[in-house]
Formats: structure tokens, C-alpha cells, sequence
């Protein structure tokens, strides 16, 4: 495998110091380095990294000086080498490497336009892997069309002036869609962009895409792709772009990143810590110049978006600061608000005895109709809460949010999610309410179920299951690794509120039939697990037979 350059070539006396410089450095010079970073780079690997693949590495060249005699070095591997006349006829240097026989997949042309693709796609110079055929006009024929002809031409594979080394005034919005399509050719065109161009205090180009974001999201990490010089390095950037931007797309490129360090020198980096800043500060000032030219426009977006913005408000203060004015909470009726609307829009039905506001939310608009309803029906409005961090980011809101609570729709009755002064009274005197909630005991076979008696609307439903919120929120904190696994082995624990004024208790109360008042009772707590997907196997099986006999 050859590799060669027409502009480099080495005089024959200059061959021996040279490679001693790449291959045989005297290690004692660089013993007494203060620091260990002075070293790197001294010693050569990546020349003699050829010898990983190869038996025999070969160096033929001829100087540009008048009367220069074609030199020929060799080696394989070892601390001897070979110096003697070469055959090269013209100016310039090859580098050939005598493939071993376990190496053998990189003669493979396949294997080199992959390498070559991944590794000097932007290059500043021209690379040219062998030819390709083109069609050109040869001119035309007698019908007076043009006609072509098949002509050998250099395969030149890659890009010498990518449009992050462009000033972002010549570019429109189709070349980067095209630069899009050329890192990413089967991916969804991107919803926006940030064009990065900063020349102090350190240097900085690149370009970030902010993709259409699907739920797996660990498939879609790692897709920034970082150059020094447009020379790619690494698409491992967690210490350079902050953790909540890892699913973003796009190049960054910068000769102020240290090369071949450790990852602890890079974290502790002055201009790395610069630049995880500046991209931050890019990525707010961008979200709040959408919001503020076009919100509808926005709000579309926002169901994309929205994933970013959380999770840079959750990790990033300086974020949350900015994005606190651009974030969105979207209702069940898909309405969207600023957290400073949202604020007035519930503040007159929303705020508890004690002066709190109290946000509602579902994770599941679908299992948590019946509870969405029963709220609804008291004048409460819903957020929907549904991404995968949205169990972290209700969390972080309520230490952020000044006397503001979320509490889930199903953490309770609706008579009861929010405290007010004024509750509803139950028509149940003191000794039917026990004589109730005994009927329901004995009818709950399930351990760690608690019943209660309130009083709620006639129309609501007879029987309420529910679980804590602090309790369910620590468990779904503890299912996604949240540090929570405490709670995530506790046994699981509910609530059962027995409306004492529907008209079903009032039936069961009047009933002389033991039997008869508990298979009533059994039916009206099946019916309100079976609303919340929790009636399976045995207990479902029982629950229809039992249907259908009270049918």
C-alpha cells in the first residue's frame, strides 16, 4: 500500500536524522519534563504505528535540489535499517507499507474508501485514491444532441473547503442541508442550525444541527464529529460539548483542543471549559431568537426541541437561566405556555390553602383519562409530561419554581390534589364510613392497600386507586437509574378512596347480604385497577366471570 506526496521529498543525507527523530528519540532528554504533556508527539507512534500492519515499511524519494540522487529507506520493524540508492524518477515521496498476512483487509479498496471517508473526508488538500470514470460532452451528433464520452479521471475523496471554514453570509439554507445529507445521508433533514465562528479567545468553527429526536436516544449520540485543522479526531466530545447536547449533529473544529491527552487534561482544560461555555451560550441565544421571531413557528418545534431544553435546564444553571424564558409546558389540549403564563393561568384555581400553586400533570394521557377527567371537571388544567426525563425535570422545577408543587393527576382524588379550606362533606356518618371502609378491607386481598372514606362528588367515580406522589416519583426516578434504587426495592403501595356519596355505597351499606356487599365491593375496586392496567392474570379472569354473573 503506497502513500504519496509530490510536494514532500528528502534530500538523501537528510533521510538517517530524520527517521531517527520519528523512530528512535532519546527518551532520557524528556525524563526531566515538568510536564508530561511536553513530551507528546516526541516520539513518533504515528509512523511507527505502521508497523502494526506491516512486515516492511518502505520509503522511496527524490529531492527537489538539482543533480539529487532517488533514496530508498527500509525497515521491519526492528533497531536496524537499510539506506541505498532508490528508483523513484520524479520529485516527491512515497511511503510504502509491505502488508503482513493477518493485515491483509487493508489492500482492500472497500476498507481504504472507508478509512479515507472517515478520516480525510475535509482534509485542506486534495486526496486522490486512484481514478474514476466520468461522462464528458464530446460534441454532438446528427440529430444535433449532445453526445458523451467515458474518460479516466483522479478520484479525488474528499471535501478541501467544508462550509464550517465558510462565512455563514455565503451560504444558504440548501448548502446546509447538503452538508447534512453528507455526514448523515439517511437521517430526516434537521429541524435548525448553529453556525459557530469565533476567533477569541480561542478558535472555534463548526456547525450543529439539531435533529428530529426518536426515543432511543443512546442510538443517536455521538454524531458530532470533532477536527483540529480539518483533520478529524474523535466523535467521543462529552468534555468538549455539554452532556444535554450530545444528540445534537453536526462538526466543531478547533486547534486549541489538546490532541492525544488524557481525558482528565481535557476536562481540565482552560479553553475546553471555554468552549463547552461558549456552545452553551450559542445554543440558548439560537432557542430565544426562534421563540422570539416566529413562536408558532416555535411551538411546532417544540415536540422536537423540547427534549434538549429540559435536559439543559435540568444540568446547565447558566441554561436554565436563559431557557427559562423559552421553554414551553404544553397542556393536555395542546395548548403551550411560558412558565410566567402558566403561572397566571392557574393561579386562580390552582393555588392551595397555603398560598402554593400546584401544577397537575400526566405521564399517560391515555391510562390516566378517568383522573385528566375528574380534574378537568373541578376547572384544573393538565400538563403532559411524557418524555423519558420528564420525571427529573418535574423535580427540578419545584426547587426552581418559587411555592410552586407538581403533583401527578393520580396521585389523588381530585378533591384532594389540591388542599383547599373548603371540602366536601360525606352523607355517611361517622359508623357507616367504618363500617364501609371494614367491607372493603375484607374485600382487598392485596397487601400494602390502604382504604379511606371521603367524601367527593356523586358523579365521581365509587372507588379512587392511587399511589403517593413522592413515593411514585422516586420509584420512576429509580427505573431510570436516577440514584434511587432504595425506593425502586420497596414494595410498591396504594391508596383505595371509597366515595361515601355514591350511590354504590349506599347500595352496598343497605345490602343484609354479607356475600352480596362484598362481591360489590370487589367489583368497584377491580373496575377502578382494571382503568389503570393493574387487573391481570387470575385477578382479571375472576373479574370477568364475576361480570358476567352480575350481568
Amino acid at each position: 500500500m503506497t502513500t504519496e506526496k509530490g510536494s514532500i521529498s528528502i534530500h538523501t543525507e537528510n533521510i538517517f536524522p530524520i527517521i531517527k527523530k520519528f523512530l528512535y528519540s532519546d527518551v532520557e532528554k524528556f525524563k526531566d519534563a515538568k510536564d508530561a504533556n511536553e513530551i507528546i508527539g516526541k516520539f513518533g507512534l504515528g509512523f511507527y504505528s505502521a508497523f502494526m500492519v506491516a512486515d516492511l515499511v518502505e520509503i522511496q524519494t527524490l529531492s527537489y535540489q538539482d543533480g539529487a540522487e532517488p533514496a530508498k529507506w527500509t525497515c521491519d520493524g526492528s533497531t536496524s535499517f537499510e539506506i541505498s540508492e532508490g528508483s523513484r524518477t520524479t520529485r516527491g515521496t512515497s511511503i510504502i507499507l509491505h502488508i503482513n498476512a493477518e493485515s491483509e483487509e487493508f489492500l482492500s479498496e472497500s476498507k481504504l474508501q472507508q478509512i479515507l471517508d472517515k478520516y480525510a473526508k475535509f482534509l485542506p488538500v486534495p486526496i486522490k485514491f486512484g481514478t474514476k470514470t466520468e461522462q464528458e460532452e464530446d460534441g454532438v451528433d446528427a440529430e444535433d444532441k449532445p453526445k458523451y464520452k467515458s474518460v479516466e479521471v483522479d478520484n479525488i475523496v474528499n471535501t478541501t473547503n467544508p462550509i464550517w471554514t465558510k462565512a455563514p453570509a455565503d451560504l444558504s439554507d440548501a448548502d446546509y442541508l447538503d452538508f447534512y445529507k453528507q455526514l448523515y445521508p439517511f437521517s430526516e433533514d434537521p429541524l435548525f442550525w448553529i453556525h459557530l465562528n469565533v476567533d477569541y479567545p480561542f478558535n472555534l468553527t463548526g456547525v450543529l444541527y439539531f435533529p428530529k429526536v426518536k426515543d432511543d436516544f443512546d442510538m443517536q449520540r455521538n454524531k458530532i464529529k470533532l477536527f483540529s485543522r480539518q483533520v478529524f479526531i474523535t466523535d467521543e466530545v462529552k468534555d468538549i460539548v455539554p452532556e444535554f447536547l450530545m444528540l445534537l449533529h453536526g462538526v466543531i473544529d478547533s486547534p486549541d483542543i489538546p490532541l492525544n491527552v488524557s481525558r482528565s487534561f481535557l476536562q481540565a482544560d482552560s479553553n475546553v471549559k471555554k468552549i463547552n461555555s461558549y456552545i452553551t451560550k450559542k445554543v440558548a441565544d439560537k432557542l430565544a431568537e426562534l421563540f422570539n421571531k416566529d413562536r408558532k413557528a416555535y411551538e411546532e418545534k417544540w415536540s422536537n426541541i423540547g427534549l434538549f431544553v429540559k435536559y439543559g435546564m435540568i444540568s446547565e444553571e447558566k441554561f436554565y437561566d436563559k431557557g427559562k424564558d423559552f421553554a414551553l409546558l404544553t397542556n393536555t389540549k395542546g395548548e403551550n405556555f411560558t412558565f410566567e403564563e402558566y403561572k397566571e393561568k392557574v393561579a386562580p384555581a390552582q393555588t392551595d390553602k397555603n398560598g402554593t400553586a400546584v401544577y397537575l400533570y400526566t405521564t399517560d394521557p391515555d391510562k390516566q383519562d378517568g383522573f385528566i377527567q375528574s380534574a378537568e371537571k373541578k376547572g384544573y388544567d393538565v400538563l403532559l409530561m411524557n418524555s423519558p426525563i420528564d420525571n427529573h425535570f418535574v423535580s427540578s422545577l419545584e426547587q426552581k419554581l418559587e411555592k410552586t408543587q407538581l403533583k401527578r393527576v393520580d396521585a389523588s382524588v381530585a378533591n384532594q390534589l389540591i388542599e383547599k379550606d373548603e371540602l366536601q362533606e360525606s352523607v355517611l356518618s361517622e359508623e357507616q364510613s367504618n363500617k364501609v371502609k371494614e367491607i372493603f378491607e375484607k374485600a382487598i386481598v392485596k397487601p400494602n392497600f390502604s382504604v379511606e372514606v371521603v367524601g367527593l362528588s356523586p358523579d365521581d367515580s365509587p372507588v379512587t386507586v392511587t399511589m403517593d406522589e413522592f413515593m411514585r416519583r422516586m420509584k420512576d426516578m429509580a427505573k431510570m437509574g436516577g440514584g434511587m434504587s432504595f425506593y425502586g426495592n420497596m414494595p410498591d403501595s396504594y391508596k383505595v378512596a371509597i366515595n361515601g356519596n355514591h350511590k354504590l355505597v349506599s347500595k352496598i351499606l343497605a345490602s343484609a347480604d354479607e356475600e352480596e356487599q362484598s362481591k360489590f365491593a370487589k367489583q368497584a375496586v377491580d373496575l377502578a385497577l382494571l382503568s389503570q392496567g393493574m387487573l391481570t392474570g387470575a385477578e382479571l379472569t375472576a373479574f370477568v366471570s364475576r361480570s358476567v354473573e352480575l350481568i
